[in-house]
């Protein structure tokens, strides 16, 4: 498989590093003018959008000190000269920038202390150096708006880092990145709204954080070719669901078999559960009478009882890749031995309170450097689920998906989820890749199964999810193999 195309998000520290690169090579003023045009751009395009117009249109800086209030300073000065209304609040008059106030007031933009009546705000306040809430002047003019925000580079208030927002912060509905991609446009996405990039020039390093572009999960997906036949696309084994929870067998089963994997094998008490909604598997009551499978899936509804306890410890003495999840995680919570001393592939997928219990702390407010830490220390691949799934294996950068909305939040989801990436680990792909991968395909088949009925998007269970993994693989691989 050739290596990944993948979307970057670079921290406020790499950020400053490339900016300091590029002043060396470009004249002084240079970066600013180029990001302040690609805002104006953006702003004047938004008012064509939902105004009709430019020329008479009305916007409103919020301006703060240092370089994105200038960034903001200079865009308005852009769109003075092709006719909209300009005025700037400035909250920190001493401290604005001064060149971009200077060239807003030569273009006849107005200094005013209140909103006005504008069509859009642009958001300027502070930049990737901000740190916290909004302070009670800019929180309460940010309160007032009543019209789309445009935020200049990230919403203020909102870590650029880690997403997380303390008290007050900016809800754009379009963000502007200037030079990179931020974390922040990744794990705090709904308050980013639309994100557009201006390139600026940087130079950047390789990514500590990064998304697998959706061509790229496309292009590698594997479908079967003309030599292939059953066993060579790939058998997994399912081991879940219990007396009590026989429907989680069914939706782990499912999720393996709608994600095109060549044979699904089921070990576990909930056999005729599993053919009465899939009859093309391959079941048995126990491990040892399963057969020949190339990964395993342990964990939704299994139990842990003794008998749960006897399958796992199974599993887990194969050399094969393992996905554990739910009742899984809980035995690990309790001993994690059998997986931190390993060699085959292990891929855990907690939800935040699973993490919790298999850490002793909650993710916190930076889940990239939480998840990061679990799977260095275990040596294994972490999927933290969220509507930013955070994807670490050992010495590899970090994988998002942000999900694009909250449909997968319901329950046995994750059950589905644990059957697309044991299907994916049994083809031979990479952990690093088949999770990430999985947890694409999985939200993709949760927005389509939302929108199945119509335009608005409407609440969804897990088990209408099934029938949109293979739909969302096909979308997937339509990206990359275009008609």
């Amino acid at each position: 498989m050739t290596a990944p195309t993948v979307r970057g998000y670079f921290t406020a520290d790499e950020v400053r590093a490339a900016e300091a690169e590029l002043f060396k090579r470009v004249a002084d003023g240079v970066p600013m003018r180029r990001a302040a045009h690609g805002l104006a751009q953006v702003v004047a395009a938004e008012l064509r959008e939902r105004t009709g117009g430019v020329a008479g249109r009305a916007v409103t800086l919020l301006v703060g000190s240092g370089d994105n209030g200038g960034d903001a300073l200079w865009a308005g000065s852009m769109l003075r000269r092709r006719g909209v209304a300009v005025s700037a609040v400035l909250l920190s008059p001493e401290r604005a920038h001064a060149k971009g106030l200077a060239a807003l007031r030569r273009t006849g933009g107005r200094i005013r202390t209140d909103l006005g009546e504008p069509d859009l705000v642009v958001d300027g306040i502070v930049g990737i150096s901000g740190r916290g809430a909004l302070r009670p002047q800019a929180a309460e003019l940010v309160a007032a708006v009543e019209v789309p925000i445009i935020a200049a580079d990230l919403p203020s208030g909102v870590d650029p880092n880690t997403g997380a927002v303390d008290g007050p912060a900016v809800r754009a509905d379009v963000t502007v990145a200037f030079g990179a991609y931020k974390p922040v446009h990744a794990l705090a996405a709904p308050r980013c709204g639309r994100i557009e990039l201006v390139p600026i020039g940087l130079t950047l390093p390789e990514p500590n954080l990064a998304a697998l572009e959706p061509v790229s999960i496309g292009a590698a997906w594997p479908v079967p070719d003309a030599p292939d036949d059953k066993y060579s696309q790939g058998v997994v084994g399912i081991c879940a669901g219990s007396a009590r929870y026989p429907g989680a067998a069914v939706l782990s089963t499912g999720g393996a078999v709608a994600a095109t994997s060549g044979m699904v094998r089921y070990a576990g008490t909930g056999a005729a559960e599993v053919l009465a909604h899939f009859p093309e598997v391959i079941a048995a009551q126990s491990v040892s009478e399963t057969g020949r499978v190339q990964a395993w899936v342990f964990g939704p509804g299994a139990g842990t009882d003794d008998a749960a306890r006897q399958r796992f410890s199974e599993i887990l003495a194969t050399d094969l890749p393992v996905v554990v999840d739910a009742d899984g995680l809980t035995m690990l919570a309790d001993d994690p031995s059998p997986v931190t001393g390993r060699r085959a592939p292990v891929v855990l997928t907690p939800h935040a309170g699973e993490f919790t219990r298999l850490t002793g702390r909650e993710p916190g407010p930076d889940r990239v450097a939480a998840v990061r830490e679990l799977a260095e220390q275990w040596q294994v691949t972490v999927l933290l689920k969220g509507r930013a799934t955070l994807v670490a294996s050992p010495g590899g950068p970090v994988y998002v998906n942000e999900a694009g909305g909250s449909w997968a939040a319901t329950a046995g989801s994750g059950d589905v989820l644990s059957g697309i990436l044991g299907a994916l680990l049994a083809t031979g792909r990479d952990p690093s890749w088949a999770a990430p991968a999985a947890a694409r395909a999985h939200s993709l088949a949760a927005n389509l199964a939302a929108h199945a009925h119509g335009p608005a998007p409407a609440p969804i269970s897990a088990s209408p999810l099934l029938n949109h993994i293979r739909p969302a693989i096909q979308t997937l691989r339509a990206m990359a193999h275009p008609t």
